[in-house]
C-alpha cells in the first residue's frame, strides 16, 4: 500500500501577545481594587482549573504574591469539577503538573470534593460550592476564556464556568451536565451569577488567548463585573481562536490529545466535530476521519474525547485510565465522547486502515493534515493531495514534499 507525501507547512496567525504577563497580572488586580477588599488575615482561595493555560503557573503565582501583599493568606484550590479521577487527591495531582503546586505557589494547596448547598435557582436546581470556597473569607476566580467544546451560550469556557462547575465538585458539575448541552448553556451564567451573589468572590482574572497559544491579553475584573466583562470577552476570544486553514480533509492526524489540551482531549472548535445529539456539526474544516496517536503526559490517563476519533493505536488505549476517563464522562453525560475506537497495533496500520475505510487505492490522492494537538497548530503537515487545492495566502510551505515515513516498529516519524 502506498502512503502520502507529506510536507511541513506554517499557519500564519493574527495577534499579539503580551511580553510580560506577571506584569500585566499585577496592573489589571490593582486596577479592579482588589487590596482594597482584603483584611489582614483573611484566608484568601484562589482557584486552579484543570487545562494546559499558557503561563498559568506565573499568573497565579502573580494573584497569590498579590494577596499576600495585602495582608491576605492565600491557598490555591482546584476548581475542575470531576477531573482528577473526581477525587480531591486526584485534582491536587492535576495541578502540580500545571505547576501549581506548594513549592511553586509560595502557599499551601488545599482540596476536598466536599460541597455544600446555598441555595436554589428559580427553577429548583440546587446551587452547590466546593466547601473550601465556602469557608474562605473571599474568593479569586482565575481561568481562561473561549468556546466551549459542547455548547453555545453568553457564557462558555471561563469564570462563569469555574464558578459553576468548578466549584461546584463532582455533585455540582454532574447536575449541571445533567440536562445537556441546552442546559449548560442557560445553567453555566445563572449558576456563576448565583454564586457572585452568595460567596464573596473578589475578583475574576480573565485569561484570552491568540490562536498560537499564547498570552494575548489578561483582564482583572472586579465581581460586579464579571458576567458581563466575559461575555465580552467570549467574542475576543471566538475571533483569536487556532484552526485549521486547510478545508475538506480525508484524515486528520492528531499527535496527542488530553484533557490538559481541552475538555474533550481534543478541541472540537479545531476539528469540526462535536458528536452531541441536538448540538449542529460544524461546517468547517470539514474532517471524514480522524486518527489520534497517543495521550498526553499531562492527561494522566484521562481520555475523555476519544470517542470522536475513528482510529487509535495500541499505545493510546494501554495508557487509558478507564475509572478517571468515565468518572469525566458520566459527569458530562456525554457517554459517547469515552467510546473506544478502532484499535490498531500501530500508525502505519492505523494509516493504512483509513485508506482502505476512505476506498482510496492510490496513497497520493488522500487529503491528509496532521498537527501536534488542538492547542498548537501553526505548525501542521498537509499532503500533496491536500496541499494543492489549498491556496490559502496564510500557509507557507516550509521544505520539500517527502513520503510519509514510518520506524520499523511502525511509528510515524
Amino acid at each position: 500500500m502506498s502512503f502520502p507525501r507529506m510536507a511541513p507547512f506554517r499557519q500564519h496567525f493574527a495577534g499579539e501577545s503580551l511580553e510580560d504577563v506577571p506584569a500585566a497580572v499585577s496592573a489589571e488586580l490593582e486596577g479592579c481594587g482588589l487590596s482594597g477588599r482584603i483584611r489582614p488575615g483573611q484566608r484568601i482561595a484562589v482557584t486552579g482549573g484543570s487545562r494546559g493555560i499558557a503561563n498559568i503557573a506565573a499568573i497565579t503565582r502573580t494573584v497569590v504574591a498579590a494577596v499576600t501583599d495585602a495582608g491576605g493568606r492565600p491557598f490555591v484550590m482546584p476548581a475542575m469539577g470531576s477531573h482528577g479521577g473526581a477525587t480531591a487527591r486526584g485534582q491536587k495531582e492535576v495541578l502540580a503538573g500545571y505547576g501549581l503546586h506548594p513549592a511553586a505557589m509560595g502557599c499551601p494547596v488545599e482540596a476536598t470534593m466536599e460541597v455544600a448547598e446555598v441555595g436554589r435557582l428559580d427553577d429548583g436546581t440546587p446551587v452547590l460550592v466546593n466547601r473550601l470556597a465556602l469557608e474562605a473569607d473571599g474568593v479569586i476566580v482565575i481561568n481562561r476564556v473561549k468556546p466551549h467544546t459542547s455548547f453555545r451560550g453568553t457564557h462558555e469556557s471561563g469564570l462563569a464556568k469555574m464558578l459553576a462547575i468548578g466549584l461546584g465538585c463532582h455533585r455540582g458539575a454532574t447536575m449541571a451536565h445533567a440536562q445537556g448541552a441546552e442546559g449548560l448553556a442557560r445553567l453555566v451564567p445563572a449558576l456563576g451569577g448565583a454564586l457572585l451573589e452568595r460567596l464573596n468572590v473578589l475578583a475574576g482574572v480573565a485569561i484570552v488567548e491568540n490562536a498560537r497559544d499564547e498570552t494575548a491579553m489578561v483582564s482583572g475584573l472586579p465581581p460586579g463585573d464579571i458576567l458581563s466583562g466575559e461575555a465580552r470577552l467570549l467574542e475576543v476570544a471566538r475571533s483569536n481562536m487556532p484552526r485549521l486553514l486547510v478545508r475538506q480533509i480525508d484524515l486528520l492526524i492528531v499527535d496527542e490529545m488530553g484533557k490538559n489540551i481541552s475538555g474533550t482531549g481534543m478541541d472540537t472548535n479545531v476539528i469540526g466535530r462535536m458528536l452531541l445529539p441536538g448540538v449542529a456539526e460544524p461546517d468547517e474544516p470539514g474532517v471524514a476521519r480522524i486518527f489520534v496517536r497517543r495521550l498526553s503526559e499531562g492527561t494522566h490517563g484521562n481520555a475523555n474525547g476519544v470517542g470522536l476519533a475513528d482510529v487509535i493505536t495500541r499505545q493510546l488505549f494501554d495508557a487509558i485510565d478507564f475509572q478517571a476517563t468515565y468518572a469525566n464522562a458520566f459527569t458530562s453525560t456525554f457517554l459517547n465522547r469515552a467510546y473506544v475506537p478502532i484499535v490498531k497495533r500501530d500508525d502505519r496500520e492505523a494509516v493504512a486502515s483509513m485508506l482502505e475505510v476512505l476506498r482510496l487505492d492510490d496513497g497520493g490522492a488522500l487529503r491528509a493534515a496532521r498537527i501536534r494537538n488542538t492547542l498548537e497548530v501553526a505548525n501542521i503537515q498537509l499532503s500533496e493531495a491536500l496541499a494543492r487545492d489549498s491556496g490559502h495566502p496564510d500557509l507557507e510551505r516550509l521544505a520539500d514534499f517527502e513520503p510519509m515515513r514510518f520506524t520499523d516498529g511502525g511509528a510515524l516519524v
